[in-house]
């Protein structure tokens, strides 16, 4: 009877094996969905700001605080794709994506106000990379620290951060005197 239970116990893990695949591949398929929307609405945003940068006006200021948020997303949402991408089996899982469940949530609270479809979209990613993570911890066995990839995200939220604004300031490099001149 014992390795009966084992067997299903073993069964049990490879059905919920390979209902993660599927989930994963889904969880794939929205974020490129997402980062694509994005992307068009970040081109529009940077076109707008030229042309406001060229009029030298402070109109630029409310455009240019969208720019960076869907720029900053967008550096987020890319770190996200390469974790999801590198994930190599069940077993990675606990590794890479409890980090990336409150990357994703930052992002999604960023977009509600500029991107709210895309932000109901990334809460939706968020509930499948959650529940992912619970699966694959039941197969593995796996505990987590969440404290631990907390911080870990804040720290890569905040260098991503300090990335945007730096190619912002590049980009616009009279954006101070906007600035001064809404003051």
């Amino acid at each position: 009877m014992t390795n009966l239970n084992l067997f299903d116990l073993e069964s049990g893990n490879m059905m919920k094996t390979v209902t993660i695949i599927p989930r994963l591949q889904y969880s794939n398929r929205l974020l490129d969905g997402i980062v694509g929307v994005l992307e068009n609405k970040r081109n529009e945003l940077q076109k707008l700001n030229r042309f406001l940068s060229d009029l030298n006006d402070g109109s630029i200021i409310r455009t240019l605080d969208s720019e960076k948020s869907i720029s900053f997303s967008l550096e987020i949402l890319n770190h996200i794709k390469k974790r999801l991408d590198s994930v190599s089996g069940v077993n990675s899982i606990p590794e890479l994506l409890p980090l990336i469940i409150p990357m994703v949530r930052t992002v999604s609270a960023q977009l509600f106000s500029i991107e709210p479809i895309c932000s109901q979209k990334l809460c939706e990613l968020s509930v499948h990379l959650g529940s992912i993570v619970l699966d694959s911890a039941i197969i593995t066995r796996a505990r987590f620290d969440f404290s631990h990839s907390n911080e870990e995200s804040l720290l890569i939220l905040d260098e991503v951060k300090l990335i945007v604004d730096s190619k912002i300031n590049k980009r616009y490099p009279n954006l101070d005197s906007f600035k001064s001149c809404n003051a």
